[in-house]
């Protein structure tokens, strides 16, 4: 620990003042003080935006997945319908066997 640890001497303790520059190494931390704030004002906005570009194409990513797998269920569908006129047809010996082409109702 240095003398000049606030924990042992208190908040109060102050380093000596540096006489004429004093006022100088002030007002250049004042300069990086506003340059630090600007670099992290300017950091925010971007990360803000990408975040948001990020959001947008996250938005896009659900709406296709959302459209194929609409567009999924409308074939199933119209798979089923078409299901009802294919028979299916076997080679036994030298002869086709159909099954699935009587019709049903008659």
């Amino acid at each position: 620990m240095t003398p000049s640890d606030p924990l042992i001497f208190g908040a109060s303790a102050r380093r000596p003042s540096n006489g004429l520059l004093g006022p100088v190494v002030w007002l250049f931390g004042l300069i990086a003080t506003m340059v630090a704030m600007a670099v992290g004002a300017v950091l925010a906005v971007v990360t803000a935006a990408a975040v948001a570009v990020i959001a947008v194409i996250a938005a896009v990513l659900v709406f296709f997945a959302g459209i194929a797998l609409r567009a999924r269920r409308t074939m199933t569908r119209r798979n089923r319908r078409a299901d009802d006129g294919v028979i299916e047809a076997r080679k036994e010996g030298d002869a086709w066997v159909a099954y699935g082409w009587e019709r049903t109702g008659r």
